[in-house]
């Protein structure tokens, strides 16, 4: 039996298998202009703002999947696992609000700690 992905989660699935995927633009293209990002190392706003917090990051994936997306008509939370030149197994979640099909928030929850005993810069 196939479950059908409501409207943010499907939204957040790709979004989350784009960037994993090291594909930013496709990533960006699902983003509002007004996207609002709440992060560990800050606080992005506007499609500008959130490519030079994701670029870096994702530029610099060894590999990435989708753990699982979890989601209904608004919001949808993407759990993810990535490996990095500073970290194997680099977990995180990214709680996303959608509005007209467009990403207009999102929550990203992660461990700074790998970034920071690697000496990686942890500031956009």
């Amino acid at each position: 039996m196939t479950a059908t992905l409501r409207p943010a989660q499907k939204v957040a699935d790709e979004f989350a298998r784009a960037w994993l995927g090291r594909d930013v633009e496709k990533a960006l293209g699902f983003l509002a202009e007004d996207v609002v990002c709440e992060a560990p190392n800050g606080r992005f706003e506007g499609v500008a703002r959130y490519r030079d917090f994701l670029a870096p990051f994702a530029s610099s994936l060894i590999s990435g999947t989708v753990i699982d997306v979890l989601g209904n008509d608004t919001h949808a939370a993407a759990v993810y696992t990535t490996e990095t030149p500073f970290a194997k197994d680099f977990r995180g979640i990214d709680y996303i609000a959608v509005k007209d099909g467009k990403i207009t928030h999102v929550i990203s929850v992660f461990d700074l700690s790998p970034v920071i005993r690697a000496g990686g810069n942890t500031e956009h």
